[in-house]
């Protein structure tokens, strides 16, 4: 089959028929370059102008710092999420499929039930979000929003979300496309407004910032808040290429789809900060970069803050739905994003009409997920030095004859890395929801502790794995020659 000819089973706007399953070679297609508008599109978000403004500007950069650290860090963050796309393609299956050959048939569960809720609470934040400014649209239109309105925003914008994960990859590929244009353009008319107001005086005065409380603290922010966020996802996109597909590529061009709208708006935002001071403290983060734009862009900014956010609420939910039937649960995978939707609605409607102040809480949570996550991809990546082929048979198979269930289903040595790299992340943490007992100095003010986790488990799971390491005698199959059924 010719690498750009697509199968019956991944058709543009017809449901993908595949679930966690290992895809044939015969049913593979596309290049890696169609991995760049899946990632600008969503990392387009208007967002990204707030993270400037707040995570540079707000940790005391100045502009040339804030150059390269905007650009560094989110570079840096997104190389994880390429490196684990690559996986992808090796196995033909999703990312929390193939770590199952990392951590166990039964070891598996916990990883991914944590990113399973990390990404369902993720695209519930980015609806509600989008929700906001849907209420703020209708204001702009001469609608007065009331509970009814919110309530049938959500239902349509959550609608819009569900269809794209409903579908499937071909049709996300489609649209992740063509809003990397509509948006992308949107974004640049709306920059055009904002740089002429630059205070670039105040800019090119402003002296250096501290490296402990703000070269580092930003940096490793940054990445907390850019890829980071991805890495459980990465293999979900990547693994329809054909099996010979360039690694190299991958990773470039996730890297630089993901990296290219983030770190054209964060400077944006740092531009922002010079002469809008509220941006940094603002309780609507979307509304400071609205009040600097003409009254007529109103409208189109709001759409293009809407599209951008369900464009990042579109891949996670079709993440969430396959790491839903990595758990184990028995669905069809399009099943498995409805119920993911459901949720999502229920949480979003929660949020806005119930516990206006339940928000903050919950992105307190999810960030405090990030530690799971991250120990999780530092041990996946580890693992990648010895392996580059999975019996795809196996990863499909939770039982005792599984070349992946190892003892009891479990891996020892990356089971126990990634508890003992949790533990100790969470010990380093602070956060609205938990703070650990050792979270002081800089460790209180980054996400530094998920990092120190990340170090320790890699450590851990080094030392561990020649006492526990052996052969399994089960042949490795390659994605090219397997014939697993659909999940």
């Amino acid at each position: 089959m010719s690498s750009t000819t697509q199968p019956e089973s991944d058709r543009v706007w017809s449901i993908e028929l595949n679930g966690i399953n290992p895809i044939d070679q015969e049913q593979r297609h596309g290049r890696p370059s169609e991995l760049f508008w899946i990632w600008f599109a969503s990392n387009v978000a208007i967002l990204g102008v707030v993270y400037g403004a707040g995570y540079l500007t707000g940790s005391g950069l100045n502009l040339w710092q804030s150059l390269v650290v905007g650009l560094v860090a989110t570079a840096v963050s997104f190389l994880f999420v390429g490196l684990l796309s690559i996986p992808g393609v090796w196995g033909g299956a999703p990312m929390l499929t193939l770590s199952r050959a990392v951590f166990g048939t039964r070891g598996n569960f916990g990883p991914t039930l944590v990113s399973w809720i990390s990404l369902v609470g993720w695209e519930t934040i980015l609806v509600i979000t989008s929700a906001d400014a849907f209420l703020e649209l209708l204001q702009v239109l001469g609608v007065t929003p009331g509970p009814v309105w919110t309530v049938i925003g959500i239902l349509i914008l959550a609608a819009l979300v569900v269809a794209c994960g409903y579908w499937g990859h071909a049709t996300l590929v489609w649209v992740q496309r063509a809003a990397t244009w509509v948006f992308g353009i949107l974004t640049v008319v709306i920059i055009a407004f904002i740089i002429p107001q630059t205070n670039w005086g105040k800019l090119l005065s402003q002296p250096p910032g501290p490296w402990d409380t703000g070269v580092i603290t930003a940096f490793v922010i940054i990445m907390a808040g850019t890829g980071i966020g991805w890495l459980n996802a990465g293999a979900d996109y990547a693994r329809y290429l054909p099996h010979r597909s360039s690694g190299r590529a991958i990773t470039f061009w996730t890297v630089f789809g993901a990296t290219l709208p983030l770190y054209i708006l964060m400077i944006v935002g740092v531009l922002l900060a010079s002469f809008k001071s509220n941006v940094l403290t603002a309780s609507d983060p979307l509304a400071p970069i609205r009040e600097v734009l003409p009254a007529w862009l109103a409208v189109p900014y709001l759409f293009t803050a809407i599209g951008g956010l369900l464009a990042g609420a579109a891949l996670d939910i079709y993440s969430s739905g396959l790491n839903l039937l990595a758990m184990g649960v028995r669905l069809k995978r399009h099943y498995a994003v409805l119920i993911d939707g459901v949720i999502m609605v229920i949480g979003s409607i929660y949020v806005l009409l119930v516990r206006q102040d339940f928000q903050g809480a919950l992105t307190s949570f999810l960030l405090v997920l990030a530690d799971g996550l991250t120990v999780w991809a530092a041990i996946f990546l580890v693992d990648m030095i010895w392996r580059r082929r999975y019996d795809t048979r196996s990863l499909t198979n939770l039982g005792p004859d599984s070349a992946y269930y190892y003892s009891g289903g479990f891996n020892i040595p990356a089971c126990a890395a990634w508890i003992i790299g949790v533990v100790v992340g969470l010990l380093f943490t602070k956060s609205a929801f938990f703070t650990g007992p050792l979270a002081q100095g800089i460790f209180a003010s980054t996400s530094l502790g998920y990092m120190l986790g990340a170090v320790v488990s890699i450590i851990v799971f080094l030392v561990l794995r020649p006492f526990f390491y052996k052969r399994t005698g089960a042949s490795i199959i390659s994605a090219e020659d397997s014939t697993s059924p659909a999940s």
